[in-house]
């Protein structure tokens, strides 16, 4: 490997880490703030709501990195600046452009590496603190999963414990339902079989409700039937995507589809990941063009408010294109493409004499 090469690579990667390092800090810290507060009024160990954090803190940063390399960038440029090594590398025939090409290359890698290792590792991490925290929750003993074999609700309502499978559900109504009713000590006191059931409220309305009770059957047309969950509480328990590792994305997407429930947010977050190594490039090359305008500014903390406030606008320019496609109000694919092709064009305009800056 060329010297300059080799240079310019642990360069980025110091002023990588150190960012990374004092982001992780602020969330760590922001974090255990929010953990004290949900343990206030409740008797556990001291050091419980720190290991919570440390354990939340990875999913948390993992959202932070294209702001981490946009920052990153910029440091990575302050240094050069001001030891003057840029300019010693363009009199020694060394083009910014080559430049660029070098943070970019380190940038892609970083990204390979965090979707490969970091991603699968935080969401692990993500899923035993879910596991934990929800053990101090009100709703602990609340359960819905999906699985090849379709829906899966466990409730308790009235001292009485529901089990309930469907398998498909089609807008606001669960499909081919079997519902198990048992007491408190887990004996069986009826069962209900519907081929469909109104969900739109916590109060369902099963139709055809065949109801087996005391070794007889009857049939009730419209048949009230109360519970917990809601079609709109179903929905919310299984849009935490980020403890789920790739795999476990691809998994849970074969159970969704199965069960015909909507993909859309399972597809964003998989081609956002797929797609997380070029959004930090795109981001590097940002926040380098950035500093090569703003090279006649002495000051760094200019330099570094500019990437900031670019920072933020593109992180509500992304969220607002995500939440286009969770509502498909756009294909999901165009959701997390669009805006990737946008700031690439803002890159392709905004580089023009790049290398005579």
């Amino acid at each position: 490997m060329r010297t300059y090469i080799k240079f310019l690579s642990l360069t980025f990667l110091n002023s990588f880490f150190y960012v990374s390092a004092i982001i992780l800090s602020l969330i760590f810290i922001l974090n255990l703030l929010t953990e004290l507060d949900f343990f206030k009024d409740t008797d556990v160990n001291s050091f419980f709501p720190i290991y919570l954090s440390l354990l939340n803190s990875p999913t948390l940063i993992f959202e932070m990195f294209p702001f981490i390399f946009l920052i990153s960038t910029q440091l990575f440029f302050i240094t050069l600046f001001n030891n003057d090594e840029l300019s010693v590398f363009k009199y020694s025939g060394l083009k910014n452009s080559k430049i660029l090409l070098i943070a970019s290359t380190v940038s892609f890698i970083l990204g390979v590496l965090i979707i490969t290792l970091f991603y699968n590792l935080s969401s692990n991490l993500k899923n035993f603190y879910l596991d934990l925290k929800s053990n101090y929750t009100e709703d602990d003993k609340y359960l819905a999963v999906i699985t090849k074999n379709g829906l899966w609700i466990k409730d308790i309502v009235d001292k009485e414990t529901l089990i309930i499978n469907a398998v498909k559900i089609e807008q606001n109504q669960l499909i081919n339902s079997y519902i198990s009713v048992f007491n408190e000590d887990f004996e069986i006191v009826k069962n209900i079989v519907s081929s469909k059931i109104d969900v739109t409220n916590s109060e369902w309305l099963i139709h055809n409700a065949e109801i087996y009770e005391n070794n007889e059957k009857k049939r009730i047309e419209n048949y009230r039937f109360k519970t917990n969950f809601s079609y709109k509480v179903i929905q919310n328990l299984f849009s935490n995507l980020s403890s789920l590792s790739f795999l476990e994305l691809i998994e849970l997407r074969k159970n969704y589809k199965s069960l015909n429930y909507s993909l859309v947010e399972i597809d964003i977050q998989i081609i956002k990941i797929i797609t997380f190594p070029l959004y930090l490039v795109l981001m590097t090359i940002f926040s380098s063009i950035i500093m090569m305008n703003t090279k006649q500014f002495k000051s760094s903390i200019v330099k570094i408010s500019i990437g900031l406030f670019f920072s933020v606008i593109i992180y509500y320019f992304f969220n607002f294109f995500r939440v286009l496609g969770e509502t498909e109000k756009i294909n999901f694919i165009s959701s997390v493409i669009i805006p990737l092709i946008l700031l690439a064009l803002i890159n392709s305009i905004m580089i023009r004499k790049f290398n005579d800056k």
